[in-house]
């Protein structure tokens, strides 16, 4: 009779077709485990690719001005080119005021050389003899015997020891220390390269304060006196 303890194998064994069974339930725990593991390998591997943007580099910024500088530049610097450039050409107020920020970067591009010479030469002086001197480089661009660069007029005869713009070879720091003027001085170079800056000197090349006078006046026709400067432009079209 045994000690009445009947297991699971003498239960299936007491049935008829107990192999059947056995087998079928075998079969069951199978596709069972089989469905489970493909349900964790989708949930673990299916999920959505993570994409990856690249996003392209931003198309403002100082560097961004400064090829639209140097653009407008040429199109001022072109003989006969003087044709407004298009809207999105142009460069607008917080473009310009953020070239140069601290008025502390290097001399290497338009807006800080142009705005640079604004403010050296004319600084706490009123806007009309800022722009007069901002219409003397402009002119000077790209006019036969000086360079096609704003930076190479200002820094022109610096060479042979004598500037054409005594700030830049004066032995002093070149940093724009008043914030307001040079603000000032920015705006006037953004509208100089933008040729929205009427020329006031009709013209003229050459200037100096009312209160010098330099050797070289006698040799060009004066053109006007604005401000604290005079202005000329050479009798026959040459330049000194």
């Amino acid at each position: 009779m045994g000690d009445g303890h009947i297991t699971s194998r003498n239960i299936l064994n007491m049935n008829p077709g107990s192999d059947a069974l056995a087998e079928l339930m075998t079969t069951t725990m199978r596709r069972i485990w089989v469905a489970a593991y493909v349900a964790i390998v989708c949930l673990v591997g299916c999920q959505p690719a993570e994409v990856t943007i690249h996003q392209q580099p931003s198309a403002t910024g100082p560097a961004a001005t400064e090829k639209k500088a140097a653009a407008l530049e040429q199109n001022a610097a072109a003989a006969g080119n003087k044709a407004p450039p298009s809207p999105s050409e142009m460069i607008n107020k917080p473009e310009a005021q953020a070239v140069d920020p601290a008025g502390a970067e290097p001399l290497d591009d338009a807006i800080t050389c142009l705005a640079r010479t604004i403010y050296w030469e004319a600084r706490g002086e009123a806007i009309v003899d800022m722009e007069a001197i901002a219409n003397v480089v402009m002119n000077r661009l790209g006019h036969a015997g000086f360079p096609n660069t704003i930076c190479n007029v200002v820094r022109q005869g610096r060479e042979q020891g004598s500037c054409q713009f005594s700030w830049w070879c004066d032995g002093r720091s070149d940093r724009a220390k008043e914030d307001e003027s040079y603000a000032t001085a920015k705006e006037i170079a953004r509208k100089a390269l933008n040729l929205q800056l009427a020329d006031r000197t009709g013209g003229a090349l050459y200037f100096h304060q009312r209160n010098v006078t330099p050797h070289w006046a006698a040799e060009y026709t004066k053109t006007v006196a604005i401000g604290e400067f005079v202005f000329y432009k050479p009798r026959s079209g040459e330049t000194r």
